[in-house]
Formats: structure tokens, sequence, C-alpha cells
């Protein structure tokens, strides 16, 4: 479980930066250089390549360099990640909404 919480945690924290999300945003649509991504953001290239390196070490993209081109590949799977976790979440919540429901509608009985 701890291993788990880490894992989310570290995604989590990849996913807090607007940067960070837009290049997984992007990246849903198909892999893309490193290039090409850098030039979408009002940045130096060192510091767009700190936010690759974060993703990339949080598990959410993968690079793969071809001759002088480095290529960003989505891990769609790491996202699931995010998707149980929310999903658990939702459950968690739909249960207290219904006791919370019942709490409310039941009548008084003496």
């Amino acid at each position: 479980m701890a291993q788990y919480s880490a894992e989310l945690d570290g995604v989590f924290v990849a996913l807090a930066d607007p940067t960070r999300r837009a290049v997984v945003r992007r990246l849903g649509h198909g892999p893309t250089s490193v290039g090409d991504l850098a030039r979408e953001f009002p940045m130096t290239l060192p510091s767009f390549l700190k936010h690759v390196r974060t993703l990339e070490a949080n598990g959410l993209i993968r690079t793969v360099k071809s001759g002088r081109v480095r290529t960003c590949v989505l891990n769609r799977e790491r996202l699931a990640l995010v998707d149980d976790w929310l999903a658990e979440q939702r459950r968690v919540w739909a249960e207290r909404a219904d006791r919370l429901e019942r709490f409310v509608t039941e009548e008084d009985t003496p």
C-alpha cells in the first residue's frame, strides 16, 4: 500500500503543474518530439526539459531517442493509477451520500 501511495503522490505532484498537464494533454493526441512540444510553451528549452524529466520520472511519459530527435510518448497505463484512485473516492463518497440520505429521510420511530 505504501508503494501505491508513493506512486500516486508522484503522479499528482507531476500533474500539479499546468505546463506538465498541458504536455500530458498534448501527448494524448499522439507522440511528439521534445522540440515540437517545447515550441508550444514560452520558456527556454532547459526549463522545459525539467518538466519532461519530472513527467518521465513519475512514469507519465517515456522518451525515445531516434538519431537526434527525442520523442515523448504518453504512458496511458500510469494515468490508470489516478483513474483507479478517483473511482475509489467516488465509491466512498457515494456511500457516504447514501448514508446521509437515509439518515435525513428516515422517519423518527418512538
